[in-house]
């Protein structure tokens, strides 16, 4: 079966349901319309749908050839952003765009169930399609999966469309690909006082301002601050600031170290200047890490021979952004990859919009990552 080629036939209908889908952006756990318009595409295809975990949906492709089972994922939440791109298919809903290209995403995943479902008498096993919603915020992978979304799944596929990937063209990545990621809050408990009296109070602001640069110097990663919060009036001191930001690591053990230095710094420099401090970090994505060699190299070879070598490019470099995929590689396993934007703009900008290619690509490679493994496994 040529993939690519089953991926350009379709070309006018996926156009179609990208614009539909760009147009109508919602965000995490608000995706009511886009669900409503995935399922009006399965139905036309025929393909059995249900939902999982509110505005999630589960599809699935039974082959006639007996064989594993895999599923391919696709985020379908959107961002609070304004569009700027200026296209005839812009965002209609105000304040939220796909500035993160999930409406490749789905388009691409709807593009690779129309292909494998056209070819039930060639597909072996059974592949379920995730259309996952909360991507952006507090991550709807870990409820997909507590709600059974993996259930019978042996192993998981997903992509990101990339800016800095050429259209037409795949990026796969051995081991670390994207980073664990972790959000803090730290309050700065002082004394407020006169503003000209500060013997007499504790300056919070003082303290905060001494452990935004401790905390930036904390090695193993990336620690940012997002927000300062202080103060009230030009003559009070203030009694408490409060610091917020995120923490990116590669791996679980290097993130719990990071935490805890950022922790025992907060304390250590408030402490300093008799102030108090109270720190609150929680986790978020635990990272993607693709699974062994053995199942990238199948997608390495999977997609060299659905695209050719000169349009398959190996990234060497980790990212330090996070995604939720990874959530599904550690309860099965799986592989993360990357499709060619074509776009100038980088992800979440207000111009973002990748180039139709992106979500031709996407569908011939997602319909090939399931056909294959299901077929061969990793064994062979």
């Amino acid at each position: 079966m040529n993939f690519l080629t089953e991926a350009e036939n379709l070309r006018p209908k996926l156009t179609e349901i990208r614009k539909e889908l760009h147009r109508n952006p919602e965000i995490g756990d608000h995706e009511f319309k886009t669900a409503e318009i995935i399922e009006k595409y399965l139905d036309e295809i025929g393909i059995a749908h249900r939902r999982i975990i509110g505005t999630g949906i589960i599809a699935r492709v039974d082959g006639k050839l007996p064989g594993r089972s895999c599923a391919v994922r696709s985020d379908i939440d959107a961002l609070p952003i304004t569009e700027m791109t200026g296209c005839d298919f812009a965002s209609q809903n105000a304040g939220m765009m796909h500035a993160c290209g999930h409406d490749v995403h789905m388009t691409g995943a709807i593009g690779a169930a129309t292909i494998l479902n056209a070819h039930r008498d060639e597909l072996s096993g059974t592949v379920t399609f995730i259309f996952q919603p909360n991507e952006e915020g507090d991550g709807g992978a870990d409820r997909i999966i507590a709600d059974g979304g993996l259930d019978g799944v042996e192993a998981v596929f997903g992509c990101h469309v990339d800016p800095a990937l050429k259209a037409g063209h795949v990026g796969i990545k051995y081991g670390d690909f994207y980073a664990a990621s972790a959000t803090w809050k730290a309050s700065i408990i002082g004394k407020s006082s006169h503003g000209a009296q500060r013997d007499k109070g504790i300056d919070s602001i003082e303290a905060a301002s001494h452990i935004v640069p401790e905390i930036l110097k904390i090695p193993g990663g990336v620690v940012s601050v997002g927000m300062f919060h202080a103060g009230t009036a030009n003559n009070i001191l203030a009694g408490r600031a409060d610091l917020a930001g995120i923490i990116r690591t590669y791996g679980l053990e290097a993130r719990s170290r990071m935490c805890r230095e950022l922790e025992t710094t907060c304390e250590r420099v408030s402490s300093s200047f008799g102030a108090k401090c109270e720190v609150k970090v929680t986790d978020s994505c635990v990272g993607v890490v693709n699974d062994n060699d053995t199942i990238n190299a199948m997608i390495e070879r999977t997609a060299r021979e659905t695209f050719g070598d000169e349009r398959v490019d190996i990234i060497d470099k980790p990212l330090f952004i996070s995604e939720d995929f990874g959530s599904y590689i550690i309860a099965k396993t799986g592989c993360f990859y990357h499709i060619g934007a074509g776009c100038e703009y980088p992800l979440h900008s207000d111009k973002f919009l990748p180039v139709p290619d992106a979500f031709v690509m996407a569908s011939a490679m997602h319909a090939a990552s399931a056909y294959t493994f299901n077929k061969t496994g990793v064994n062979e």
